[in-house]
């Protein structure tokens, strides 16, 4: 028989996918963390033990206050930032934890970072990121309160391209229309104008107003066409009669032709 020499209790050799064989003869599983270190799986199938998340305290100075957190710690920052909102004031997204000297991102794991039971860290308000939330927010409340008037005009200005199409169709048909139904559309379509030029918007409703505004002035340059064909219906009816009446003049003057000399027939 042949002698199967085992291996050393201390050889560790390679295996795919990042796995290694320790000396107690279990498998441990690694994996690559957003930082780029590699750790330990945390879903090892070998000791379901090790799957327990330990929950540890940090403490978090604020001016001049501190706040104890408990939290898991394999938690982000941006959790931990959420968890001190509630007790702060602040939005997370205003917040700039600092721990070691150094700002940590909101992606970033606690036990990545070094964080354990019991470790310091600093809060500060990002002003900047305050300033520019606020002013977003500020935005977004006169584009909530400019949308009501915005869709009121735009009611009014369908029912108004209403009266527009019913004119072309009555114009361009051949039927004159008093001159004063299109004066009076058109200083409708001019006051919804003023009326668009007074709502103050940003984004998407700033755009919604802009479009208003080029669809009023462009059905305000439609009647100023209808004026001119509806003035020459009246213009051509007044022809056709003259020339109508000239014409039976002219054919009431004719005289019959009458032949008075003889020509010579060869």
């Amino acid at each position: 028989m042949l002698n199967v020499k085992s291996r050393n209790a201390g050889t560790v050799p390679a295996v795919k996918g990042g796995a290694s064989t320790s000396g107690g003869g279990g498998m441990s599983a690694w994996e690559l963390r957003p930082c780029g270190m590699l750790v330990q799986k945390r879903n090892s199938d070998v000791n379901q033990s090790q799957n327990v998340v330990p929950t540890i305290k940090v403490k978090v100075k604020y001016g001049s206050s501190y706040h104890e957190v408990t939290i898991k710690s394999q938690a982000t920052f941006g959790e931990l930032k959420k968890m001190l909102a509630g007790r702060t004031g602040l939005n997370p997204l205003d917040q700039r934890l600092v721990f070691k000297d150094k700002e940590r991102d909101s992606k970033s794991y606690l036990d990545v970072a070094g964080v354990k039971d019991g470790s310091r860290m600093v809060l500060f308000i990002d002003i900047l990121s305050q300033e520019k939330r606020l002013l977003e927010d500020l935005k977004s409340a006169k584009n909530d309160k400019a949308k009501v008037p915005l869709l009121e005009i735009t009611s009014e200005i369908d029912k108004l391209v209403k009266q527009v199409g019913n004119l072309e169709r009555e114009i361009y048909g051949g039927k004159k229309v008093d001159e004063k139904v299109l004066l009076n559309l058109i200083e409708l379509l001019m006051s919804q104008l003023i009326k668009l030029d007074g709502i103050e918007a940003h984004g998407d409703v700033k755009l919604q107003r802009r479009m208003q505004v080029k669809r009023v002035q462009k059905y305000i340059e439609n009647l100023d066409m209808l004026k001119i064909e509806n003035g020459k219906i009246g213009k051509i009816s007044f022809e056709q009669k003259l020339v109508s009446s000239m014409e039976k003049q002219r054919d009431s003057m004719k005289w019959p032709i009458v032949v008075t000399t003889e020509w010579e027939k060869f």
